[in-house]
């Protein structure tokens, strides 16, 4: 490292790192030259002292969408909407590459615990190597849970998959971006799974696509952020060809399959800002639930 600032004068080191960024941005089309500009973005910072070991690397971020600064606000959600307190145990589901599990690190205390799982490896062995030696309370597993989107090649589908905790283990879990990406039947038995690890009187803090009167006529007049196609059953998709890639649920069905998992959901749901109306607390739905 010191070998490499001594060769690069710093007149040239601002110019350089200004043409990687603008060539990161311009490489947004391609996975491949995407993914080679996250590693030399990367290997730019090592080089010159900036990189930080609870910061995940830029490939693994773009790989699950980015948006990884939200943390922090939705740590504030958890708490002021679900009343997440410090010393609880708390489940991650879908835990990506930390994007929850990083700030939930300065806020809940050696009394709490966090248990985490994702179906994406990479991100998992991030976390483990980063996040637990760090923060021992902070565990992760991986569930090579098949996803069309995030996980083509997984041996376990969705409906069938038991969560590796035992019952009435948790008081607070969590899933942020996780039903947008599952079909009914597998949202129908997460939900049975998450009435089971909650302790009696447990949260959930889970966000969605909620399909009502008023979203459902917002998509048909255009004025959505995305399109979604109807579908046999009670959800509409974005892709008929990934389907996965981005989910709606009819919110009564939501209703009545929270209801059989032994869960209640708060009223009215916070609704988000990708339906298109004016009123909105983050940019997809959110709910709480209870048990």
């Amino acid at each position: 490292m010191k070998l490499v600032k001594a060769i690069i004068p710093k007149s040239v080191r601002a110019p350089v790192r200004c043409a990687l960024e603008i060539a990161y941005a311009k490489s947004t089309r391609s996975w491949t030259a995407r993914s080679w500009m996250c590693d030399l973005r990367d290997a730019w910072d090592w080089v010159w002292g900036r990189h930080d070991p609870l910061t995940p690397p830029r490939k693994l971020v773009f790989g699950i969408g980015g948006g990884f600064e939200v943390g922090p606000r939705f740590v504030r959600h958890f708490r002021e909407l679900a009343g997440l307190r410090p010393d609880e145990a708390v489940l991650d589901i879908g835990c990506g590459v930390g994007r929850m599990a990083l700030p939930l690190t300065t806020y809940l205390s050696p009394a709490g615990r966090y248990e985490g799982f994702d179906i994406m490896r990479p991100n998992v062995g991030w976390c483990r190597g980063a996040i637990t030696p760090r923060f021992p309370n902070f565990r992760f597993r991986h569930a090579d849970i098949f996803n069309n989107e995030y996980n083509p090649l997984g041996k376990i589908r969705g409906r069938e998959f038991r969560f590796p905790y035992a019952d009435a283990s948790f008081d607070f879990a969590f899933l942020t971006s996780v039903f947008t990406h599952m079909l009914p039947d597998e949202v129908a038995h997460y939900l049975s799974e998450i009435g089971r690890v909650l302790k009696p009187g447990g949260r959930c803090f889970a966000t969605v696509y909620l399909l009502n009167d008023e979203s459902n006529r917002l998509v048909e007049a255009g004025q959505s952020k995305f399109t979604l196609f109807p579908q046999e059953g009670f959800h509409r998709v974005h892709s008929q060809v990934v389907p996965e890639a981005c989910v709606a649920l009819d919110e009564n069905w939501f209703d009545r399959a929270t209801s059989a998992a032994g869960l209640s959901v708060d009223r009215p749901a916070y609704y988000g800002a990708w339906s298109g109306q004016e009123k909105w607390t983050d940019f997809q739905d959110i709910v709480v639930l209870r048990k």
